[in-house]
């Protein structure tokens, strides 16, 4: 058996990372008499010390209902709102603010879409998707394929977890109505091209919708630069609240779009005889908004916002390339997407083993992963396995924390051998 002593930790120790896990409290407890080693981050990332008390003060000096309201508590709550909304504008490089739609997450805010297009799509019609998808990305494609009659096509993975490009190229035609593509999978953690992607779904006149659930806690989008129709996230990848995500839209198109709900806030004029929608971006939004969890939202990419962005994505790098060092050191284990561009995230199997016997044995020593089929059964359908287990990094993870993963994983492995 190999030695598992931490490797070189200058790019960590440069980026300060303890420093960083006093600033994330649910780190410094105990699971199972251990140290909590946290690696569900692609699951949902934990939160911050600033985002907890930007929704605590929320609520204690300032909760209200939001822009009708004719006192100062009103102003006070809605002043935070609306400056949420423009701290994800700033964060995603969008045009204006009426093109950041609030939504409950990553799931509605596609649904949203879906619905939407409806209108646009007749029989014959394409949805390009792929493999890798999410089924977020891949059910409302479907839903809205049985309501007009078109046809949702998946762009066929590489092996090692890439998208085929030459399948991507000969799937993209006439009949192609709608490109919805992840930037990152959650499973396998490739970073997709999609740059180029849209660029040339954009010569046909096919609209584009970016799934950015996994990309978003690693990197910045920018909307423009993308020149993507819709892209969509959720908070709590972004080490944010759960129950509040985010769509950008292009405006030209969410002004054509219809509303996805009715009820308050989305109306501008209410009648027996007629009902007429409210502007951008409040047409989509009906109902009392989640407005605590759009305050920690914006505290939330405020703190990353704060952090040296290079040194991050060296400092989970490292935290990658160290994981990949250690395979080895665990008879029978094999990742799943070895793809040349990737987040942190390491699905893998091991012979003999099921996914969820590694999970619960791990959890034993403090160690949390996910494991399962990650809500992507196409996927695993192209790997030919029920499921895989899933170690997902953060930029609080520590070189000593995969050290601990793999030192559990040559536990687990001796104890069935």
């Amino acid at each position: 058996m190999s030695d598992l002593s931490v490797a070189n930790n200058t790019v960590t120790k440069a980026f300060d990372v303890e420093a960083i896990r006093r600033d994330f409290p649910i780190l410094a407890q105990e699971i199972n008499g251990k140290p909590l080693v946290y690696l569900d981050n692609g699951a949902s990332a934990q939160k911050p010390l600033a985002v907890l008390d930007a929704m605590d003060r929320y609520y204690r000096e300032m909760h209200s209902n939001v822009h009708r309201g004719a006192h100062t508590l009103g102003d006070r709550a809605t002043a935070a709102f609306e400056g949420a909304r423009e701290i994800v504008r700033h964060f995603l490089n969008a045009a204006s603010t009426k093109e950041v739609i609030w939504t409950r997450g990553t799931t509605e805010a596609i649904n949203l879409v879906a619905n939407g297009l409806a209108p646009r799509l007749k029989a014959g019609d394409e949805i390009l998707v792929s493999h890798m998808e999410h089924h977020a990305n891949i059910v409302p494609w479907q839903m809205l394929a049985e309501r007009t009659g078109a046809k949702v096509v998946p762009i066929q993975v590489t092996p090692e977890g890439e998208l085929d490009l030459d399948s991507f190229n000969s799937l993209l035609t006439e009949r192609t109505r709608i490109l919805a593509i992840t930037h990152v999978s959650n499973v396998l953690g490739t970073v997709n091209p999609i740059a180029s992607l849209i660029e040339q779904a954009k010569k046909l006149g096919v609209i584009t919708l970016i799934d950015g659930a996994q990309a978003v806690p690693h990197f910045k989008p920018d909307v423009q630069a993308l020149d993507c129709d819709f892209y969509v996230f959720s908070a709590h990848k972004l080490f944010g609240p759960t129950g509040i995500g985010v769509l950008y839209g292009r405006s030209q198109l969410l002004e054509e779009m219809p509303p996805y709900q009715g009820g308050g806030e989305m109306i501008e004029r209410v009648s027996f005889e007629r009902t007429t929608w409210n502007v951008l971006p409040y047409k989509f939004e009906a109902g009392t908004p989640a407005i605590a969890e759009a305050v920690g939202l914006a505290a939330a990419i405020n703190y990353m916002d704060g952090l040296d962005r290079k040194a991050m994505e060296a400092a989970e790098n490292a935290l990658l390339v160290r994981a990949n060092e250690l395979v080895e050191t665990v008879p029978g284990m094999e990742v799943i997407g070895t793809a040349k561009h990737k987040v942190p995230v390491m699905s893998f199997k091991i012979a003999g083993l099921h996914p969820s016997d590694i999970g619960t044995l791990l959890d034993q020593q403090g160690i949390a992963i996910r494991t399962g089929h990650h809500c992507a059964m196409p996927l695993m359908d192209f790997y030919g396995v029920p499921g895989t287990a899933r170690a997902s990094f953060a930029f609080y993870n520590t070189l000593e924390e995969v050290e601990k993963l793999f030192t559990g994983l040559q536990k687990i492995q001796r104890l069935f051998t």
